[in-house]
């Protein structure tokens, strides 16, 4: 399956150039695996959502490498994606943008077109083929209907497609100015999250982070230098952090980087689908 990636250093922008490029499995390594687009999501001074995707993979992405060496944010979505659904095309490509929030998905489900029956007008935000951008969708519909509640939006809307449609997973990613949201949905595929308080690395430089570059190494304030909480399909280094959130576990960071975390949904999909043949990934 595809690969998620969340990061959150609450108010402060950070670069987030060592957890895509330089970890000991950043993005650009999970790449090799997942080679059928990439993308990082950020936003900008104005609060705004950017985003810069390639339906390629991200170790021979120069646009995702340079934005991986460049963006500020303090908070940032990155995918790396192996397609299951729609096609390797821009639009299909990961993360997508709607109401100011930035989402990836890893995972997939089926019968796209009775989900499409209860967007009802919010069909129309989805630009794409994928089940993905129509989860978030349905995501940005059932956050309106709770007044603007990301999180019961996201519990709603998993809730609904586990119900009603065939699901191998709903792991999200679901970000806005400050705030970072997680889903790991059902168990089948894995999610961790790693809170970092400020400190350096055991590995990192002790003067700060130093970021490849085409042409020089170029030193920036290092993201040690801050508190952070970091969401990842995969370990990304050896830090003895990490989390593994449990099986319908929806965690929310808030811009003050308090965690706040609960069992959303108790329920099994009704219909569970394996993981399709021929998946290079496991979910560990």
């Amino acid at each position: 399956m595809c690969r998620l990636f969340g990061l959150t250093a609450g108010t402060v922008p950070v670069q987030a150039t060592f957890w895509l490029l330089d970890a000991p499995d950043s993005l650009e390594v999970q790449s090799h695996r997942n080679a059928d687009g990439a993308g990082i999501g950020y936003f900008g001074a104005d609060g705004q959502p950017e985003l810069d995707k390639q339906p390629e993979p991200a170790f021979s992405d120069q646009e995702f490498i340079h934005t991986a060496q460049r963006a500020r944010s303090a908070v940032f979505v990155a995918h790396v994606r192996w397609a299951s659904t729609g096609g390797r095309t821009l639009q299909d490509t990961h993360p997508f943008a709607m109401a100011g929030r930035v989402m990836a998905h890893n995972g997939g489900f089926g019968d796209l077109p009775q989900l499409d029956d209860k967007l009802g007008a919010y069909a129309d935000l989805v630009l794409g083929d994928t089940d993905s951008e129509r989860y978030f969708a349905l995501i940005t519909q059932q956050t309106d209907a709770h007044d603007g509640d990301v999180a019961a939006g996201i519990a709603a809307a998993a809730s609904w497609i586990a119900e009603h449609l065939p699901v191998s997973s709903l792991n999200t990613v679901v970000a806005a100015p400050g705030e970072l949201w997680a889903l790991r949905y059902p168990g089948s595929h894995a999610l961790h999250v790693l809170e970092r308080p400020a400190g350096t690395r055991p590995d990192a430089p002790a003067d700060g982070m130093h970021v490849r570059s085409d042409t020089s190494s170029v030193h920036v304030p290092a993201l040690d230098d801050v508190p952070s909480v970091v969401v990842a399909s995969e370990r990304l280094d050896g830090e003895t952090g990490w989390r593994m959130l449990a099986p319908g576990e929806l965690v929310h960071v808030r811009s003050d980087l308090s965690v706040h975390s609960e069992i959303a949904i108790t329920q099994p999909p009704a219909q569970l689908v394996p993981l399709p043949a021929g998946n290079p990934n496991i979910d560990t």
